[in-house]
């Protein structure tokens, strides 16, 4: 059997990067998919690429800033499926190291916007259902700016430091219910949307000397999101080749 056998599941952001990375490597495991994303037109592809390969998946558009659409993905999902295993929050933005003297307050407001608060109110939208039905996995895309600071930008750094600790109170409360809630911190990845940024940046402080590739966070997530995980509960799982240990 697949490790994530008709275990339904909600990714945003799942249209580009690591979350088509995610969507992708969750459906050749047996997960039935709701492709969560502002981007519908490439949400759709994502979703045709799982559906021409056997598998059964759903692209539905949604901005993370509007409740009333985050309450309507929720209800769409239910209808379609009639259950929700697993929550993986991965939509978020970035803030290109913009340091707090140049982060001006609207920059601030999108990064907790996008990157915390549509979290908490997907997560408080999920939960319900989860603890009627006993089970669930949340999956946190936090990152390394989560638990480091180095030389990150001031809100991006801010918001993920949040996503922590958000993700250990959700942990700490819920787990009784039968409901795993963990984070990811992934170093930094190769994703089309950062290639070329990639190409001049060295390697030599992560001690893989290499960039991560999208496919491995995926990797991670299908362990946190399938029953091998079930032990798991509040883990802030760093994903980095090292950089964080030196």
């Amino acid at each position: 059997m697949s490790r994530l056998e008709n275990k339904v599941c909600i990714i945003t952001g799942a249209a580009s990067g690591m979350g088509e990375s995610e969507a992708l490597a969750f459906a050749q495991q047996g997960a039935r998919l709701i492709i969560a994303d502002l981007n519908l037109e490439q949400a759709n592809q994502v979703a045709q690429q799982i559906v021409n390969a056997g598998g059964e998946a759903f692209a539905y558009q949604v901005n993370v800033t509007e409740l009333e659409q985050l309450h309507h993905l929720i209800e769409f999902t239910v209808e379609k499926f009639g259950r929700i295993d697993v929550l993986l929050n991965n939509a978020g933005i970035f803030d290109k190291y913009t340091n707090s003297l140049d982060t001006s307050e609207e920059l601030w407001d999108a990064m907790f916007e996008i990157n915390v608060k549509a979290i908490f109110r997907l997560s408080n939208l999920v939960l319900p259902k989860m603890i009627e039905q006993g089970s669930g996995a949340i999956i946190n895309i936090a990152s390394v700016a989560g638990l480091v600071a180095q030389m990150g930008g001031a809100s991006y750094t801010a918001s993920k430091h949040a996503v922590i600790g958000y993700t250990k109170h959700l942990a700490a409360v819920y787990a009784k219910h039968g409901i795993k809630i963990n984070a990811i911190c992934p170093g930094t990845i190769r994703t089309p949307m950062t290639a070329k940024m990639l190409e001049t940046r060295p390697t030599d402080k992560i001690p893989l000397d290499r960039f991560g590739e999208a496919s491995e966070v995926a990797e991670l997530a299908i362990f946190l999101a399938s029953d091998e995980a079930r032990f798991m509960n509040g883990s802030c799982i760093t994903i980095d080749g090292g950089y964080t240990i030196v």
